[in-house]
């Protein structure tokens, strides 16, 4: 057990470096290529993009829809991240599947995708954090869950900032702020916005939208469960 331990402390320092990379001259012009690329995207979607990350922001830090039950019992970090890994795989087929489904019919399937991959993908971290032994009845799980959700969607300026508060989560946890008028859902959701624009935008095209529907939901998903992941070591190990 030790030997796996070892393996990924190794894996978390260099995801630790990524985490903090300093923001590149190429991320800067590619910030600007997805604000261009957000001026062509239809109001509707706007829209309907900006309610959906409220709705469920609000879900997510004051709703039982996505509460797990920790996992209880003395359990090695192998244990666990053998349990995380299958988790991860299930979801990430699940948005797979429903990101070829929904982007196969063009336009309007592909507004129904918005919701759909959000809420598959805010129901893995909930799903995540029980294997670790986390209690998301707690609403300091719950936000460690959002900070989780930007880590892996934000621009690398945002992301040097949030690594901050995840990495002394222990001090930062009581800083917090404790009314969800206060969370910067705002920011929360044009950070996301940005990163998913452009794939976005394919996705309203009828057949080809099929394509990038499941490539995009299917790295994106495992994205954000790898970078739980280490989100989780990070505090298991320190």
């Amino acid at each position: 057990m030790a030997e796996y331990e070892d393996k990924i402390a190794g894996e978390l320092a260099e995801w630790q470096l990524a985490m903090q990379r300093t923001p590149s001259f190429s991320g800067a012009a590619i910030r600007r290529l997805q604000t261009r690329i957000n001026s062509l995207l239809p109001t509707r979607l706007h829209q309907l993009i900006t309610k959906v990350i409220k709705e469920l922001t609000r879900a997510v830090l004051l709703g039982a829809e996505f509460t797990t039950k920790p996992k209880i019992g003395t359990r090695s970090m192998m244990q666990i991240e053998e349990e995380v890994k299958d988790k991860i795989n299930r979801y990430t087929s699940t948005a797979t599947a429903e990101g070829a489904i929904t982007g196969f019919g063009g336009f309007v399937s592909g507004l129904a995708d918005f919701p759909l991959w959000l809420s598959i993908k805010m129901k893995m971290l909930f799903d995540i954090a029980s294997s670790y032994g986390y209690d998301t009845k707690d609403y300091r799980e719950r936000l460690f869950i959002l900070y989780i959700f930007q880590l892996a969607f934000s621009s690398q300026k945002r992301r040097n900032e949030i690594f901050l508060i995840v990495s002394n989560w222990e001090i930062q946890k009581d800083k917090l702020p404790s009314d969800l008028n206060d969370f910067d859902w705002q920011s929360f959701q044009q950070e996301y916005r940005d990163h998913l624009d452009l794939a976005k935008l394919l996705q309203l095209i009828p057949g080809v939208g099929a394509i990038v529907g499941a490539y995009v939901n299917h790295k994106l998903t495992n994205r954000l469960g790898k970078t739980a992941m280490n989100a989780y070591r990070l505090r298991r190990l320190s």
